[in-house]
């Protein structure tokens, strides 16, 4: 093979590519709608200062106010998960309370349809109705025209559950602050052993940090070797290719085809990374400013292997997607196939989890080891903990082998298949075009 060759193939595929304006459109979209999605929610949120009209009505006295109490009627605005006194997480909710308290009437119903007429009237957004049996059963209706408002009632159940808790305590007889204080859920404060020592780290960083990563490889990799297949689709159709074999062998277009195309997946990654560093840039200044030692890091050898594991995913199934395509003459003749390739990039996806949970079990281990799978889960498994050397060694070297034999084993099929017209091959003429070409 003439290496020059191949990089005049893949330097022609490689612009071709970043040249289009469909590339930068899809490049550039992505990060416009993550944007969109973290910004705007963000500014519409620290605008608007809502106010719900809420009627408690105290059929048992006393309760009320301390509901009103608990809730305020002022906006507050929290800026950072924090624990109430008992210990739930406070959201980030900014509506603020309005609450009215009236006392309970004799007759239910009447009282009932009055303030029910009053949340359609739009003088009240909700009202619900505390007496002795909905203490004793702790549970309350909540009543008003649009009951969509999760954040809102999840304040407002939280505020009812502390008071509620504190009114049978004392009626049993106990004070309800010590108990509170003795009962008080426990904070398990996460930390991470490193080479380098030991730092503070949430483990839901470390896990959104590691199925990020997983879910770009997973993406990059489908996208772009169901691009190869349309272009050897899409050569092959115009009769291109016929042009093209005249200069250069079936496997120099093959791999620098490959390697082409691998380049301006690359790209699209660097400005999605980019991006992203750009949207979280704020937030982990302001962490770091905070002091809260709660940012996940991401250390250059782990951007390396991912790199590396994009490139062994991308020739993985690039070369088989190629192949499919060299062997069919339509997408419509191709879509069969490709679901031969299928189950080899969704297994890892039914395993993410299991691998996240505990990414030195067994199955882990031999999974993250098979050559079809390394590159995204052995990748996951670096970003959650990185595995002994042996282990990353063993699958980076049996997953170059595998690639390897698999892309000489599809330009066989690309060479024969790339210049044939008509029906689509067997699985028979398959096996004939590998053995003779």
């Amino acid at each position: 093979m003439r290496t020059d060759q191949i990089r005049t193939i893949a330097r022609r595929e490689y612009l071709t590519r970043i040249q289009s304006r469909g590339f930068w459109i899809a490049t550039l979209l992505l990060p416009l709608v993550m944007g969109a999605l973290v910004v705007v929610p963000a500014l519409v949120l620290s605008r608007t200062k809502g106010t719900h009209r809420l009627a408690i009505v105290d059929a048992v006295g006393g309760i009320g106010e301390r509901v009103k109490a608990e809730l305020g009627e002022t906006a507050r605005a929290v800026t950072a998960p924090a624990l109430d006194d008992l210990g739930h997480e406070r959201s980030t909710e900014s509506t603020a309370f309005e609450v009215t308290v009236v006392a309970g009437e004799l007759d239910v119903a009447a009282q009932t349809a009055a303030l029910d007429a009053r949340v359609l009237a739009g003088e009240l957004d909700s009202w619900i109705r505390i007496d002795t049996d909905t203490l004793a059963q702790g549970s309350v209706d909540y009543r008003a025209e649009s009951v969509s408002n999760f954040l809102t009632q999840e304040r407002l159940s939280r505020a009812l559950s502390k008071v509620f808790a504190e009114t049978r305590l004392a009626t049993a007889g106990y004070e309800a602050a010590t108990i509170v204080a003795l009962t008080r859920p426990v904070d398990l404060a996460t930390l991470k052993v490193t080479a380098e020592g030991v730092r503070e780290e949430e483990g839901r960083t470390g896990i959104i940090l590691a199925t990020v990563l997983f879910m770009l490889l997973y993406s990059v990799t489908a996208i772009y070797g169901g691009l190869v297949m349309n272009g050897v689709l899409e050569e092959k159709s115009s009769r291109i290719v016929e042009v093209l074999l005249a200069t250069t062998t079936p496997k120099e277009l093959l791999y620098g085809k490959l390697l082409g195309i691998a380049g301006a997946g690359l790209t699209q990654l660097g400005v999605w990374a980019l991006a992203i560093g750009a949207l979280t840039a704020p937030g982990v200044l302001t962490a770091l400013a905070l002091g809260d030692g709660l940012v996940p890091t991401v250390p250059a050898p782990l951007l390396a292997h991912f790199l590396l594991h994009f490139l062994l995913g991308f020739l993985l199934f690039a070369s088989m997607y190629a192949a499919i395509g060299a062997a069919t003459n339509s997408v419509q003749e191709a879509q069969p196939l490709t679901a031969i390739v299928a189950p080899f990039l969704v297994a890892p996806v039914l395993f993410m989890w299991s691998v996240i949970n505990d990414p030195d079990s067994t199955m882990a281990v031999v999974l993250s080891l098979i050559p079809t799978f390394t590159p995204l889960l052995m990748m996951l498994r670096i970003a959650v903990k990185s595995p002994p050397a042996w282990q990353i060694a063993l699958g980076y070297a049996l997953t170059t082998l595998f690639v390897v034999g698999l892309m000489a084993l599809c330009a066989r099929v690309y060479r024969v298949g790339i210049l044939m017209y008509g029906k689509r091959p067997t699985f028979a003429e398959l096996g004939r075009w590998i053995r003779r070409a």
